[in-house]
This record gives C-alpha cells, sequence and structure tokens, in this order.
C-alpha cells in the first residue's frame, strides 16, 4: 500500500492558450485574415499532462507560479476543477502569466505557436520545497527549454526525487532555440516521453529508426509518440509498435501531453507496456477531437472503451 498522498509531482509551467483555427497563414503588412473560431484555454504542456492524469484517477500535485492576474487565477481554477491539487502554485504579483497564441490549420494537422514566457521563465529552486519529494511516488519533468529559471536545478531535483522512492518521467518537449541541450536530464531518468520530432532533434540523427535505438541504449524505458504512425516503445532489446487509429482531428494541441499522462497512468498502475502504449495512444488521440488541451480527456474507463471498440484489444 502506497503511503504517499500523490500519485505524481509536477514541477512545471503554466500559460493560457489563445487557439485559432482556419486555414491561413499570418502575414506582415497589415494584411487582415479571418479564422473560423477562437478559444481562450488552459495550456502549456505540464498542465495538460496533469488535467490527463487527474482525469484518469491519478492523485495529482503540481507546484509552480503564475502572474496575480486574470490568466494566473483562470489557470488556478481550470486545474482545480479537474481535480489537481494546486495549493503549491504561488500567485507572483511581479510577473505576467505566460501565454501561447496558436494557429491550427485546417484539420488541425499542424500548427504554429508563438509563446510569452512571462512566469514560466520565473520558476525556480525555491518553489521546490523539499517536503515535496516526499509527498508523491512519481515526479514527472516537462519543457525544460521553456522554464529557464529551473532548468539548471532539473538534474539536482531528479536527483533528489529518485532518492527519496520516487520515479522519474521527463518529457523535454520542443526547443524554441533549438540548442538541444540536455545535459544532465538523462542521468536520473526511468521514463522518457519525446515525440519523434524531438527524438531526432535530441540524438542530431537524422533517421528514425537509428535515432530509436541509440536513444534505447541511453534511457530504461523510451515511449515516442509518432503521430500518424502511433508510437514506438523501448525497453532494452524490446520493442512494441501500437499503431494509430484515425478520427476526425480539429486540433492536436496537447495531444503528446495527455499520451505521456496515459501512458504514466498505465505504467505505475502496473499495465504492460504494450497496455501503457494503447492507454496513451487513446488519450492523446481522444483529445484532438476538440481545440485545446484540456478537452476531450478521457477517464480511464472511456479510454479502455475506446482501445476495445477501435483497436479490439484489452488493457492489460
Amino acid at each position: 500500500m502506497n503511503a504517499r498522498p500523490y500519485d505524481v509531482l509536477i514541477v512545471g509551467e503554466l500559460n493560457v492558450d489563445i487557439v485559432l483555427t482556419g486555414d491561413v497563414v499570418p502575414e506582415f503588412g497589415q494584411t487582415e485574415k479571418l479564422v473560423d473560431s477562437l478559444t481562450v484555454c488552459a495550456g502549456s504542456s505540464s498542465a495538460i499532462f496533469a488535467a490527463a492524469a487527474a482525469k484518469l484517477g491519478l492523485r495529482v500535485l503540481f507546484t509552480g507560479r503564475v502572474g496575480d492576474d486574470l490568466f494566473g487565477r483562470f489557470l488556478i481554477q481550470s486545474l482545480e476543477t479537474v481535480g489537481v491539487e494546486t495549493d503549491r502554485i504561488m500567485l507572483d504579483p511581479d510577473v505576467q502569466t505566460g501565454a501561447c497564441v496558436v494557429l491550427s490549420r485546417a484539420g488541425g494537422a499542424d500548427r504554429a505557436m508563438l509563446t510569452y514566457l512571462g512566469s514560466i521563465a520565473k520558476v525556480d529552486e525555491r518553489d521546490v520545497s523539499p517536503d515535496l519529494f516526499y509527498l508523491a511516488r512519481h515526479l514527472h519533468v516537462a519543457s525544460p527549454f521553456l522554464l529557464k529559471g529551473l532548468r539548471a536545478y532539473m538534474p539536482e531535483m531528479m536527483r533528489e526525487a529518485h532518492a527519496t522512492g520516487m520515479t522519474v518521467s521527463l518529457d523535454t518537449n520542443w526547443d524554441p532555440e533549438q540548442r538541444w541541450d540536455t545535459a544532465g536530464l538523462f542521468d536520473e531518468l526511468d521514463l522518457f516521453l519525446p515525440n519523434e520530432n524531438e527524438l531526432l532533434a535530441i540524438t542530431r540523427l537524422q533517421d528514425a529508426e537509428q535515432a530509436l535505438n541509440a536513444m534505447a541504449a541511453r534511457v530504461s524505458l523510451l515511449a515516442v509518440k509518432r503521430g500518424e504512425r502511433g508510437a514506438t516503445v523501448c525497453r532494452g532489446a524490446e520493442r512494441i509498435d501500437v499503431p494509430a487509429v484515425a478520427v476526425d482531428v480539429v486540433d492536436s494541441t496537447g495531444a503528446g501531453d495527455s499520451f505521456d499522462a496515459g501512458f504514466l497512468a498505465g505504467w505505475l498502475n502496473g499495465l504492460s507496456l504494450r497496455g501503457c502504449g494503447l492507454l496513451g495512444s487513446a488519450c492523446g488521440t481522444l483529445t484532438t477531437r476538440y481545440p485545446g488541451g484540456f478537452r476531450g480527456q478521457p477517464t480511464w474507463d472511456e479510454a479502455a472503451a475506446f482501445v476495445r471498440q477501435r483497436l479490439h484489444e484489452e488493457l492489460a
């Protein structure tokens, strides 16, 4: 029996997403173009992951900071609504809450993003009190390239988590500066969750199979999101390919973060690696039917039913 009050601790970034959908390309020169829809929703890789994990039944604790402003309070309320514990999130009057403007092309297959870091860059070691490592059984680390104030402390944070008996997962997400400095991030890692483009960039290889093999030799467990090709899970010489399921995609924002939550929920609950991959795939796929990252995220039973109906498999 696990005595810790939470399953997952997230030390992460928070921002609102302003999602525009339409088959348009922005132009400078004061050119005005029309979009089909606009949605303002809770965003960030860490928050979308947290929400998905909570909906799957995990007990989730979030720590970080936002501005003491409309967006900051909206984000905290959005997390609380889905069951995430937010008492450790600081309302900082000296910063503005981060924001990301997302233009999602028709069909949701591609998107462009403009991000204002704001409070994201201000999260640092002060937001990680030592007692946190004794409150949860797993630490999920995301977006090291955006969390500039926390990046230097991340390797130590992961070591401290391991020292108290926690397991650790990582999703780097994209590096806007494309430096891909991952020094120290793989030293204390149990589970790595990149997408294929991130994997290629991190390994500095052009061939996906070579990149998979190279990274599988560096980490204990690797789960790579591959878009229309599903996902690939590697543990040592063991490899499992999980198929994708076609749905009518509206917006792919946060699909990878929901995959992470599904895979991790399966892993923490003792599913087989294939079961973890299937659960992650279902969670990532189902959220693409709606704009924004929070909408469409399934419960465990809803994800299991999707796997059963569309892939004719059971989670095991």
